[in-house]
């Protein structure tokens, strides 16, 4: 150690360690705390030799990166920098960036059966069971939604939007902003494909005496069979009705005597009427939402503009139990879900793959 004085204040030398990460550390113990650990060993593939690494220890480790901020398998090398940090946090084995990649392909690939995303969807269901267990809600609201990941692979598909990449399904409890379930899919299936077996999955995730009680969604569920379903579960739903031939014509039914002015702001009107699908085995709600055009089209044959996504929410609320107002309020609640799709897609869902195709930067999924 050397001491030093300049103008009166001693400077010292040390070979202690520091980092810029320390904040890691509150994370690894939570990672710690909810056993993490112990079910990625327990439920994600074993090594198949014994010079090879634990789960845990590629689990744990991208976890980290990725809170962290890093978006790149060689992020991984500033963990390994920080060898005081990871000594604290008893993540003594950093996996390199080739080590890392090759275990990600064999986690996910198809020829064996994806055990390692089957596993790993199986950590995800007993950490949210031990979550859900203690929280004292017995009733959730589902918000379900689908998210775009734009990827750059060989094997991605183009998605309906017209980009290449991929089209993840997921499901959040309103409640305790859990992620109860997600599916992952191509970039060439469609939103509205699989809605009702996406909800009995959800369903199937819940714990012993809870349940799904309400459920939000946008148009892509705009579906009877799965309206049907919410109905005989006792589920009360809201989804943004698909602006189909049927729509259209009950909105243009609706008297103008029955338009309110709503207090939502922006000189917004509001009403509602009573309609039904071909297959749906009750009628609902259909609550529309217009403004007045400021500045005439002139080849405009409507005054009004009815505002997309959102020109109308079906919904079997009683009118006893949510207003038409009230019910507008709690469908636009789900926009909770889309932040998290927001910070996941910017944060947790851009893996640059370089290592895959150098010269491409291309993500892994």
């Amino acid at each position: 150690m050397i001491r030093q004085t300049v103008l009166g204040f001693k400077i010292e030398s040390t070979q202690e360690q520091i980092t810029a990460h320390g904040g890691l550390a509150l994370l690894a113990e939570y990672h710690h705390g909810i056993g993490l650990r112990q079910l990625a060993d327990q439920h994600l593939p074993a090594p198949s030799s014994n010079r090879g690494y634990a789960p845990s220890a590629f689990l744990e480790s991208l976890v980290l990166m990725l809170q962290a901020g890093g978006q790149s398998l060689e992020d991984l090398r500033e963990l390994e920098q920080e060898s005081a940090l990871m000594k604290l946090l008893g993540q003594e084995i950093i996996p390199d960036p080739d080590t890392a990649g090759d275990w990600l392909r064999r986690m996910g690939d198809p020829q064996r059966g994806q055990a390692g995303l089957q596993g790993l969807g199986q950590v995800r269901d007993l950490l949210n069971q031990r979550i859900l267990r203690h929280d004292g809600i017995g009733e959730y609201t589902l918000d379900a939604d689908a998210m775009q990941i734009e990827a750059e692979k060989q094997e991605a598909a183009f998605t309906y939007q017209g980009v290449k990449g991929y089209m993840p399904m997921s499901g959040f409890l309103f409640e305790t902003s859990v992620c109860l379930h997600e599916e992952f899919r191509e970039g060439n299936v469609a939103p509205q494909a699989g809605q009702l077996a996406f909800y009995r999955e959800c369903q199937q995730r819940m714990p012993k005496d809870k349940r799904i009680a309400a459920y939000r969604a946008d148009s892509a569920s705009y579906q009877a069979e799965l309206i049907n379903a919410l109905e005989s579960d006792r589920v009360m739903w809201a989804i943004t009705a698909d602006q189909d031939r049927a729509v259209k014509e009950a909105i243009c039914n609706i008297p103008q005597a029955a338009w309110n002015e709503s207090t939502l702001g922006c000189g917004y009107e509001v009403a509602e009427t009573v309609h039904t699908m071909a297959r749906t085995d009750q009628a609902f709600r259909l609550i529309v939402k217009r403004e007045l055009r400021r500045q005439p089209d002139l080849f405009a044959e409507d005054r009004y503009v009815y505002h997309a996504p959102r020109v109308a929410v079906a919904s079997n609320w009683p009118l006893e139990q949510k207003s038409t107002l009230q019910v507008l309020e709690w469908h636009n609640q789900r926009g909770q879900a889309e932040n998290f799709l927001k910070e996941r897609k910017g944060g947790f869902d851009r893996m640059p793959g370089a290592l895959l195709f150098p010269n491409r930067g291309d993500r892994l999924p």
